[in-house]
């Protein structure tokens, strides 16, 4: 008897899913378009008011454009292209760590300015490694 009550409520909880299907389909695009536009929205203002993330972006087209130009290996050409964009993604957080922490306070706070020097850092070590990926892609083609 219990495994009729188990096959029913599979059954009909199957069915319920199906009916509700819509719903939530429609509830998922909704927050992908949220989410989509709450990038876009950062990704403007950063472009905007940062100098900085508009000249790591103008050395990533260059970087891109050679990467793909010269005859490297699809592995060199991949790994240079990942690290910058990982380069963007860390001046992105930057950006916010050091906008956040501008927020809380304008005075000098010794563990705000630690957390603003660490981000940066974030951005000069993933730049670093963008920087050893194109040696490495270089001397590749020797």
């Amino acid at each position: 008897m219990g495994g009729f009550f188990i096959a029913c409520h599979t059954v009909f909880g199957f069915l319920f899913d199906l009916l509700n299907y819509r719903g939530r389909m429609r509830k998922l695009v909704t927050h992908l378009k949220d989410r989509i536009r709450w990038s876009w929205q950062g990704l403007a203002a950063t472009w905007h008011g940062e100098y900085s993330f508009r000249a790591w972006v103008c050395a990533n087209l260059v970087s891109a454009g050679l990467a793909l130009w010269l005859p490297l290996s699809d592995g060199v050409r991949a790994l240079i292209l990942v690290i910058g964009l990982l380069v963007l993604v860390a001046e992105l957080f930057n950006t916010a760590i050091e906008r956040a922490v501008d927020h809380t306070s304008t005075e000098h706070n010794l563990l705000a300015g630690q957390a603003k020097d660490a981000a940066s850092a974030a951005v000069a070590l993933s730049a670093l490694a963008g920087g050893l990926a194109w040696v490495i892609g270089l001397l590749s083609l020797f």
